[in-house]
């Protein structure tokens, strides 16, 4: 006797439609199996390779907003500086180092040729609080490496020693005609 069971009736006549039915299961597990294996072994092996470059790109990107932060809190810093440069004292006090002193009140010219406001000259102030130092001639020729005993030291500025500009001349203005108007 086989060891495969006798079909009889209704069942060996869909045994014959299907020919090897019986021994062809175990044939048939064997791909089928191997294939969703390989498939999960793959879907694993793409995570983890997904996984790590998610990481990889999750520490670069901690580090550039590292590196942005400094960049931003050293823009900050020089900003700060530039801005206290660009204080009024702090240029006023740069400029009498330079030995720079203030100007006086300004006179403008208007377009019809009037000069409005009346000219002062430099350094005429009512206050000493604007007092400015003057330079020697001689301090200016001197050399900068040299010891600074040597060089003289800044003077206050006497107004009464500053020239007066005469009255500017002013020409009337002379009226002009354009064709066509």
């Amino acid at each position: 006797m086989s060891s495969k069971p006798q079909l009889r009736g209704r069942a060996a006549r869909l045994a014959r439609l299907i020919p090897g039915a019986m021994g062809r299961k175990q044939a048939a597990r064997t791909p089928f199996v191997l294939l969703v294996v390989l498939l999960l072994g793959g879907g694993l092996i793409g995570l983890l390779v997904l996984n790590s470059a998610l990481s990889a790109g999750s520490f670069r990107l901690d580090d550039l907003q590292k590196e942005t932060q400094s960049l931003t809190d050293e823009e900050q810093a020089l900003q700060r500086d530039i801005d206290a440069y660009a204080a009024p004292d702090a240029l006023q006090r740069r400029a009498l180092e330079l030995g720079m002193i203030p100007g006086g009140d300004p006179a403008f010219l208007a377009p019809d040729g009037t000069v409005k406001g009346v000219p002062s000259p430099a350094g005429a102030f009512e206050t000493d609080e604007f007092a400015p130092l003057v330079l020697a001639p001689e301090a200016l020729s001197a050399d900068p490496a040299a010891d600074p005993a040597t060089i003289p030291t800044p003077t206050p500025l006497d107004a009464a020693a500053l020239p007066t500009p005469a009255a500017p001349a002013v020409p009337a203005p002379t009226p002009t005609t354009t064709p066509g108007r």
